[in-house]
């Protein structure tokens, strides 16, 4: 696709993110609501909702502060839960680090897995040429609003909402819309399932190390498939060479 604007750009990428946010919703009101009931203020709340932007993140560190664990072991804690999106940066780095500081810095904040796997893709295929980085600003503020503004809502009105919603039954749903457009390929395949497994397998592990471990296995996984299947594409134009020859 092509854009003859940046402006239209982003404006694509808030289209394509709104059909998301019905799965990021209840987890932010869910968290939202968490925070009050833990004890925390409302204005210390949406802070704390500002500085993590990663719900998973925040959540885990709420029980650990209800807990009374050390401030060193939550910041390790959260460290390790978002260790992923290392991974995410590295994959988008070369797509944008030509970008000035005014850029990538707030990229990098903005950074989300929703926005990922709706970018990562398209940067790899070229296909939203020299406005890329509008049409992932379109998608990453919009994530970025629906998730503060849900949160917010979970502060103010969590309690009032009836527990038989079932909100979080959402939050799985909304990661496999991401998850299955992106199988496009044998090795992508054999990650997603990798990683399922792991996950199911390692889900008792502490420090949500289950996550992390589900995610290297895939991304592995994923590698040691598509390093197979490269040799049988060279071997076969090797032989397709020889017969013309002959």
């Amino acid at each position: 696709m092509s854009y003859r604007s940046g402006r239209e750009a982003f404006m694509h990428g808030v289209r394509t993110l709104l059909p998301l946010t019905p799965g990021v919703i209840p987890f932010g009101l869910v968290t939202g609501y968490m925070a009050v009931q833990m004890g925390m203020s409302p204005g210390t709340s949406i802070g704390m909702t500002l500085l993590f932007y990663s719900g998973s993140a925040q959540m885990v560190a709420l029980q650990l502060l209800h807990t009374g664990a050390l401030p060193v072991t939550i910041v390790v804690t959260a460290l390790i839960i978002n260790l992923r999106f290392i991974m995410y940066s590295a994959s988008l780095a070369p797509y944008v680090h030509h970008l000035p500081r005014r850029w990538t810095w707030p990229m990098a904040y903005l950074l989300s897995d929703q926005s990922y796997a709706l970018c990562v893709l398209k940067f790899a295929s070229g296909e939203l040429g020299r406005f890329a980085h509008h049409f992932y600003a379109g998608t990453a503020i919009s994530m970025w609003l629906a998730w503060q503004l849900s949160v917010v809502a979970g502060i103010y009105l969590g309690a009032s909402i009836p527990q038989s919603w079932s909100l979080g039954f959402a939050i799985p749903l909304s990661f496999l819309a991401l998850l299955i457009p992106g199988l496009r390929s044998m090795a992508s395949l054999g990650a997603a399932l990798v990683g399922g497994v792991l996950a199911v397998l390692a889900i008792n592990l502490p420090y949500n190390l289950g996550l992390v471990t589900a995610s290297i296995g895939g991304v592995i996984a994923g590698l040691v498939i598509e390093s197979l299947r490269k040799p049988r594409v060279h071997d076969a134009s090797v032989s397709g060479a020889e017969g013309q020859a002959q």
